[in-house]
């Protein structure tokens, strides 16, 4: 009983660092490749390559579906993945251009400028 408890648990684990890396790569990739320059942070390619291999690796480490001997690499996942959620993300968010989470050209009362009648 314990030993199926354990090993549910690990597989949890394996699954959410999974889950964790796709997270980070479907963010970097609808991320603008300018934003990355403006916030200061490395380009769109470094960051799709590494969370991409993250991600795939996280896959693999999983332990009923893929090689369980690789499963240490997945620390390797968690870490490029929470790096790019919790130092690059912020960053590049307000570079965004309105993207979900993002401020874009939002006025200041976060609801978008209102619309103008008219034209020129």
């Amino acid at each position: 009983m314990i030993v199926a408890l354990q090993t549910l648990v690990y597989f949890a684990f394996y699954l959410a660092v999974f889950v964790l890396a796709v997270w980070a790569l479907i963010d970097a990739a609808t991320r603008p490749p300018g934003a990355f320059a403006s916030g200061g942070k490395r380009t769109k390619r470094f960051w799709l390559v590494l969370t991409g291999a993250a991600a795939a690796i996280a896959f693999v480490a999983i332990p009923i579906i893929g090689i369980g001997q690789l499963s240490f690499l997945a620390l390797g996942s968690a870490v490029a993945a929470i790096v790019y959620l919790v130092d690059v993300r912020p960053a590049i968010r307000p570079y965004s251009g309105g993207g979900r989470g993002g401020r874009g050209r939002r006025g200041p009362g976060g609801r978008g400028t209102p619309p103008t009648r008219g034209g020129w």
